[in-house]
């Protein structure tokens, strides 16, 4: 029997847990440097075909269709005025059993935990150094205890320090010049998808239910020094939220700062680069493996998908992981970087331009086969 470490207990983690849960063939453990995983928070998540496609082979379709929603369409609106551009039916990309689909982030690390037991999640444990012994990894942990294992999976985010240890080196993300401003959003009434572009920022609203519930998050460009994104209370700081709630709300006629609801700021850290670490029986799923800009809405699916492309892999003992894994993440990367630089243009010149391909390209199938049909059903 192989046995699998699982560092860190996010989505891509959690998802390879349910996986590794129904082979007779392997053993795991999850260790989280959390005391415990945030289950209270209601902010949404976007998952494309490709994502729910493998979540319901472990059982997604069972879940109540309440608790998500189904957008048909991505509509494109000018923030400054409301008025809508175009836009984009995604209900084309379904099949007959599989649809993208908005909910909480809560709703899907719930629903996998369900399958794993409690006591595989070693809380309030990180990862120390490793050695090998023979075929096997030794691995050393911060509560000063050391396990052998056949793989190591690492999964614990953007600002892994398993990636660095496993290197020998310090690796660390960049700042995106970009601050995430994320809420719930009260009084709005619209199924689909809309993504209001405005100056230098863009946000975008979708439901997370049935029940009326809609997710708000916006992307600012904003420059911050080191001394700034140091200081993690400027990011709580009331002052500071209603600052950049200000500057979207001068240039937007939607009124957020009275419909707004637990709103947080975070600044926007991405990859800098594909690290290719060649250690035998080491790998990375998640953000721990590459962090995209945010505003192609496929952090979490391509955590998914990453996740079941190296199950495959050691389940068959193929060693083509990082090879496919680095053509998807080219694509999705140009992509989130476009929409970044798309959705905040600030010139009016530019953004009339932008308006007239946008409402060409929407509407061409051959153009939307290429630029999300490739992504979001393989």
């Amino acid at each position: 029997m192989k046995k699998v470490a699982i560092i860190g207990a996010g989505v891509s983690g959690l998802y390879l847990a349910n996986l590794l849960e129904k082979e007779k063939d392997f053993e795991y453990k999850i260790f989280e440097k959390r005391t415990k995983l945030n289950l209270e928070e209601g902010y949404g998540i976007q998952l494309s075909v490709n994502s729910i496609k493998l979540l319901n082979k472990i059982g997604f379709k069972n879940l109540s269709a309440h608790d998500l929603s189904y957008p048909k369409r991505v509509n494109f609106i000018d923030a400054k005025n409301n008025n809508k551009i175009c836009d984009i039916d995604i209900s084309k990309f379904n099949d007959e059993t599989n649809f993208y689909t908005t909910l909480k982030r809560t709703t899907l690390i719930n629903f996998l935990l369900e399958a794993i037991p409690e006591k595989k999640i070693n809380h309030n444990i990180e990862l120390k150094s490793i050695g090998y012994d023979g075929e096997k990894l030794n691995v050393y942990f911060s509560n000063n205890e050391n396990e052998f294992f056949d793989y190591i999976i690492v999964s614990d985010g953007v600002f892994s320090n398993s990636k660095s240890i496993i290197a020998e080196k310090h690796i660390t993300p960049k700042f995106y010049k970009s601050v995430a401003l994320r809420g719930n959003i009260k009084n709005y009434d619209n199924p689909d998808v809309s993504i209001f572009m405005g100056s230098n920022f863009h946000f975008v609203i979708y439901p997370v239910n049935q029940n009326k519930e809609y997710n708000f998050i916006s992307i600012i460009r904003k420059n911050l020094s080191e001394h700034q994104l140091s200081d993690k209370k400027m990011f709580e700081n009331d002052d500071f939220l209603q600052s950049l709630l200000g500057n979207i709300n001068q240039n937007s006629i939607l009124d957020l700062k009275s419909n707004l609801e637990n709103i947080k700021a975070f600044p926007i850290y991405v990859s800098k680069k594909f690290e290719i670490i060649n250690k035998k029986n080491i790998f990375f799923v998640g953000d721990a493996l590459f962090a995209f800009p945010p505003s192609f809405a496929q952090g979490a699916s391509q955590s998914i998908e990453t996740s079941n492309d190296l199950y495959e892999d050691i389940k068959n003992n193929n060693s083509r992981f990082y090879k496919d894994r680095i053509k998807k993440i080219n694509s999705v990367n140009w992509r989130s970087k476009l929409n970044h630089f798309a959705f905040h243009l600030k010139s009016p010149l530019f953004a009339f331009i932008r308006n007239i391909c946008l409402r060409y390209l929407t509407k061409n199938e051959k153009f939307l086969e290429s630029y999300l049909g490739k992504i979001y059903r393989n």
